[in-house]
Order: C-alpha cells, then sequence, then structure tokens
C-alpha cells in the first residue's frame, strides 16, 4: 500500500506541476510482468465494473529473523471500491495453507501448501494465480514493497504515531521497550514494531496487526502534517516510496493519484483473511482458511459490496 500513499499525496496536491513531476518518478518505478504467465481461461471473472483490486505483496529484505529467501512475508488484498470513497484491505497470513498451481515450468506446485510458497516457486504470475484461486477474486494490479524501506519513508514524514497495545521488548538489537500507549516512532522504531510477533500469543497475527498500524499512520501523518507545504520533505517521501516498491507494468500512478486523492486514515479499513486458527501439516506450521467465512468475505469483494465487506471482515 506504499505506492498508493504517495500517489494519494500527491493527488491532494493536484497542481499540473504536481502531475509532470510524478511522471518523472513514475518512470523510475520498477515493472514487473505480473500477468505475462497467467492463463486468461482460469482466472476469475471481474463481476464489479470499476472496482480495483490491488495485490500488495510485502518482504522485508533486512528483517534480523528472515529465513525465507524469495518467500514472500506480507500478502494483502487491497479492494478499491467503484466510487473511491474507501479502501478494504485484507491480510492473508504468509502460512495459510492453499492449493498451489502448477508453475510456469512444470517444476512445482500443483499440491497444498503455504500460500507464500507460490512466490518461490513461480515469482508474482504463480502469486497471482494462487491468491485468485484461493479467494475467486480477479486481481488488477500488482505493487510489491521492500518493508525495510518505510525506515527512510517514515523519516521524510518526520516519524509516526503508534499505539501499543502492550508493554513489550523487542527481541531484536537494540532490544527497545514499546511502553503501552501513544508513543512517536522514527522510521527505525516503527520498522522494529512492525516486525514483533514472539511476544504475541497470537504469533504472526500480531506481527499482522502491527504492519496495518504502520500503514494507516503513515497516511495519517502525509495528509496532516503539512508535507505538501515542503517541498524537501515531500520530494524526501516521494523519492524513498519510489525506491522501495515495484509495480506491474499496465498500473498508472499519475491515474491512482486521481482516483485516490480523497483517501485518507479514517476511510482505510483493515481485515484478516477469516481463518479456523493454526495446526500443522507434516512437519509445517500453518494457518487453516475458515473457508465458509472466507466465501461470504471475498464475494462481497468481487461485488464491490463495501458494507458485506466490512460485516464479513469484522
Amino acid at each position: 500500500m506504499v505506492a498508493l500513499l504517495a500517489v494519494v499525496l500527491l493527488g491532494a496536491g493536484g497542481a499540473v506541476a504536481g502531475a509532470l513531476w510524478l511522471r518523472s518518478v513514475e518512470r523510475g518505478v520498477d515493472r514487473v510482468d505480473a500477468f505475462a504467465e497467467v492463463p486468461e481461461q482460469e482466472r476469475p471473472a471481474a463481476v464489479a465494473r470499476g472496482a480495483l483490486n490491488v495485490m500488495v505483496l510485502g518482504s522485508d529484505s533486512r528483517d534480523p529473523d528472515g529465513t525465507q529467501g524469495s518467500r514472500t512475508d506480507t500478502i494483502i488484498v487491497a479492494h478499491l471500491p467503484k466510487d473511491r470513497s474507501s479502501a478494504e484491505l485484507i491480510s492473508i497470513p504468509r502460512d495459510t495453507w492453499v492449493p498451489v498451481p502448477r508453475s510456469a515450468d512444470g517444476r512445482h506446485g500443483g499440491r497444498e501448501a503455504k500460500i507464500n510458497a507460490a512466490y518461490a516457486w513461480g515469482g508474482v504470475p504463480l502469486m497471482v494465480r494462487t491468491v485468485e484461486q484461493f479467494t475467486g477474486v480477479r486481481i488488477d494490479h500488482v505493487v510489491l514493497v521492500d518493508f525495510a524501506g518505510f525506515r527512510e519513508i517514515i523519516d521524510a514524514l518526520g516519524g509516526v504515531e503508534i499505539t501499543s497495545e502492550k508493554t513489550f521488548t523487542s527481541i531484536h538489537p537494540p532490544f527497545r521497550t514499546f511502553r503501552q500507549g501513544p508513543q512517536l516512532m522514527d522510521g527505525e522504531t516503527a520498522l522494529d514494531y512492525a516486525r514483533q510477533r514472539k511476544q504475541f500469543a497470537d504469533g504472526d497475527f500480531a506481527r499482522i496487526r502491527h504492519q496495518q498500524q504502520v500503514i494507516k499512520a503513515i497516511l495519517d501523518r502525509a495528509a496532516s502534517g503539512g508535507i505538501l507545504a515542503n517541498p524537501g520533505r515531500l520530494n524526501a517521501f516521494v523519492r524513498a516510496t519510489s525506491d522501495s516498491v515495484s509495480v506491474d507494468r499496465g498500473m498508472s500512478l499519475l491515474d491512482m493519484a486521481t482516483q485516490l486523492r480523497g483517501l485518507r486514515g479514517g476511510n482505510l479499513f483493515f481485515f484478516t483473511s477469516p481463518s479456523r486458527g493454526t495446526g500443522t501439516v507434516g512437519s509445517e506450521s500453518v494457518v487453516f482458511a475458515d473457508d465458509r467465512r472466507a466465501r461470504t468475505l471475498y464475494d462481497a469483494v468481487r461485488r464491490d459490496a463495501v458494507k458485506e465487506i466490512v460485516a464479513a471482515g469484522s
């Protein structure tokens, strides 16, 4: 969602000079062939014309606990309704046990596995196929984010305010203590906070909550922190963002800026894909999807039924 944060901010500026500047930034953003190996005949139909569904894939290249190799740590389906009045972000736990289609080279997949294995086996195209098969939602665009880049983005904003649900100590040096309640965090501190999960009974679900908090805090800070009036800070923010993201070849940042110029933290809604809890399959610790509740949620996404999405995701 970080890529959308920058374009929302620039959209709020609305100046022709801003549009020209964004075009220059857009040329420097890396592009990926997200749909090159996605067979059209197996894709879900686009049910609600005008709505958009963006798959956000995040990794943390500098996570001290990073052992996933090329697997993606964060998977979000971001639904943008036809009227663009809100955004509904649904996090899919990376250990969710799902069928993974066979990769284009025929060497991997064709069986059940953790959902993030699809990225390791077949890159973005296999991830698109797997998420579309799991959700039944057609993916229109893809954004890849290196969450380690959040440090520079948050520092460019002058920090963000995060409310910690409890007092706990980071397991990573310099072993920060996060006090319960609201606090202003710089980029390094917020990134450390977003990585923590082992101190919480629900593990990776806590990490998802923390990432969602940081994303919302960035948007709130960008929209209300006077950054548009500070050219140096605005430039640092957008440049840090462009260095941290890649997008599919068909995504226009300028168009997205125009469409999402009214988006703020108050109309950004976060959910987690319904699950029945955790367990094991063989030697692997996995998350089991709640198929009935997930079908209800993703059917509402397909139909662009925002009130039903909120009800099903709550």
